[in-house]
């Protein structure tokens, strides 16, 4: 009969373990889209370019704050004695005082309204950057979360690959002492045992450094595993299947294309507004003052002023150098656009090859692995019935074992192409990453086969 101290243990116990369990549960509950939506909110290079998109708006604020009116209030309150020449009479004491506002509006000044022009160029330029680094971050995030899965499955299959050379080791142990193998067999099977051994550690090693990695981009400890592709996933083909068409997109809306534009066009109004500071400006100015003596009445003045203000430089030292340097940052920034384009065009061409290559890579290697699953099932046979080695199966088990390391990796690396092929054109969106992660959670559900 159990006691209730016992009892009560065994209680405590069931709890310890489902609460373990309900927080293991929830630490390897991270999605892609759930990864990505952290990487969002805590990337130091996206959250930079937040904040430099945000001083963009500021500076055309300013720019066009210098086209409004501009009010002014001055105020003067002074004190004086008068004393008389000749040294005879008595000193006066006077109090002036006086205030006055006044108004001034640009009516033409060729500077400001490029200067306009030029901030909003500039703000298009980091509105373009902004984009640019969120789908750089999201791009981040889906190759460190790929890393992992990778690392995850070949650390795996170093297992199963260690678990089956275990097996042969064992299995030439016993043929030799029965006399039916030689220790050929069973060194060769060690020699292999202890490869694999330092193979297993490396690949644990590896998988540390990448859950370190994804840890860094979304502010918190990775989970001690991520749900992976299980039997077989099927991965969508590029649409359009044109590689043309992905480039014209890619060189209408790439936003390295559109930063890069807008910054030529931003240096060129540079040039416009250094040309502007060489040029006459007209402004309008109203004010109205009053100016009175406490002790002397019947002083009290008042007045009331507008008028047109033209301004002419005569002559500035520095205005042809100025205008000079602003047309050698406008052609350089032409240049580096021009350069953008060809960049963005290589960029799709390149993403849009990986994806297609990749689909046909792993439909080789799916081919492979099943071919060489029969390799292995034949040389277990032969070996069995003694028409073949234990070299022959653990060949076959090298074979295989490789096949479906080059496969896990190969369907992560076209998932993440079709990602750049998407950021390359400008249309990579949470949502591309969501609907990923609930193909790779669907394709989870269904275990991977062992050999």
């Amino acid at each position: 009969m159990q006691t209730p101290r016992k009892g009560l243990r065994v209680v405590w116990s069931v709890l310890a373990i489902g609460v373990a369990l309900g927080v293991h549960s929830q630490a390897i509950a991270l999605s892609l889209q759930q990864a990505a939506e952290l990487a969002l909110t805590n990337d130091p290079q996206y959250l930079a370019a937040q904040k430099a998109a945000r001083s963009s708006e500021e500076v055309l604020n300013q720019a066009k704050g210098a086209q409004r009116p501009f009010v002014a209030a001055t105020a003067s309150l002074g004190k004086s004695e008068l004393e008389p020449n000749s040294g005879s009479g008595t000193s006066t004491n006077l109090s002036p005082r006086s205030y006055r506002l006044s108004l001034s509006q640009s009516l033409l000044n060729t500077e400001l309204k490029a200067g306009v022009r030029q901030a909003q160029a500039g703000l298009s330029a980091s509105e373009a950057a902004l984009e640019n680094a969120r789908q750089q971050t999201l791009l981040r995030l889906a190759k460190a979360y790929f890393d992992i899965l990778a690392a995850q499955d070949s650390l795996s299959t170093v297992r199963s690959e260690k678990a089956a050379i275990a097996e042969q080791l064992e299995l030439a142990k016993r043929s030799f002492e029965v006399g039916t193998a030689t220790i050929t067999d069973q060194q060769v099977a060690q020699a292999r045992f202890d490869l694999v051994q330092a193979r297993e550690i490396q690949a644990q090693n590896t998988l540390s450094i990448r859950r370190n990695g994804l840890a860094v981009l979304i502010r918190q400890p990775a989970p001690e595993r991520l749900d992976g592709i299980g039997q077989s996933i099927a991965i969508p083909s590029p649409e359009p299947v044109s590689i043309d068409a992905w480039i014209q997109e890619a060189l209408r809306s790439s936003p390295t294309v559109l930063q890069a534009q807008a910054a030529a066009k931003a240096a060129q109004e540079a040039v416009e507004k250094a040309r502007g500071a060489d040029l006459p400006t007209l402004g309008l100015q109203l004010s109205h003052g009053r100016s009175w003596e406490s002790s002397l009445p019947g002083q009290d003045v008042s007045t009331n002023a507008i008028g047109i203000e033209l301004s002419v430089p005569l002559w500035q030292a520095v205005a042809p150098a100025a205008i000079r340097q602003a047309q050698a940052d406008s052609e350089e920034a032409g240049h580096q656009a021009e350069s953008a384009r060809l960049s963005a065009e290589q960029t799709a061409r390149t993403a849009f090859l990986n994806v297609t290559a990749g689909l046909a890579q792993v439909a080789a290697l799916e081919a492979a692995e099943t071919s060489s699953k029969l390799a292995l099932a034949s040389n277990r046979l032969g070996y069995e019935v003694g028409v073949g080695t234990n070299i022959d199966v653990l060949n076959a088990q090298q074979q295989l074992f490789a096949a479906q390391r080059d496969l896990f990796q190969s369907r992560y690396d076209t998932l993440l192409a079709s990602l750049e092929l998407q950021a390359a054109t400008g249309q990579l969106q949470l949502a591309n990453l969501q609907a990923m992660s609930e193909l790779i959670l669907n394709s989870a559900a269904a275990p991977k086969k062992t050999p």
